[in-house]
């Protein structure tokens, strides 16, 4: 069983930079892949990156150049560094693993076994 804490969200302005981070309880060994979603009001829940424990990356278009997704095997956790923040990023941030191998480029929210509650992003204008 892996349990998944998110921390790092909260409310900036348009500009400005956060970083969130995604605890995972067991050992990051364990884990392939893992992954920030997100989710506005009214929307869909969407991808904003991958990471394989291979180092190989995703991102949505909207955040790249702008995010960076890393993984750090000695601290079970992975990290979201968000810069040059914009008020459509304003949602929900989910943190997913996968256990099994997952094609970075074509997964889909089906390929994560476990997810994290959620840590709320507001950026104002």
């Amino acid at each position: 069983q892996v349990q998944l804490v998110e921390s790092g969200g909260g409310l900036v302005q348009a500009g400005g930079s956060l970083r969130l981070s995604c605890a995972a309880s067991s050992s990051i060994f364990s884990i392939n892949a893992m992954a920030w979603y997100r989710q506005a009001p009214g929307k869909q829940r969407e991808l904003v990156a991958t990471v394989t424990r291979g180092d190989s990356t995703n991102y949505a278009d909207s955040v790249k150049g702008r995010f960076t997704i890393s993984m750090n095997n000695a601290k079970n956790t992975v990290y979201l560094q968000m810069n040059s923040l914009k008020p459509e990023d304003t949602a929900v941030y989910y943190c997913a693993a996968a256990l099994r191998p997952i094609l970075v480029l074509a997964a889909t929210q089906d390929d994560y076994d476990y997810w994290g509650q959620g840590t709320q992003v507001t950026v104002s204008s």
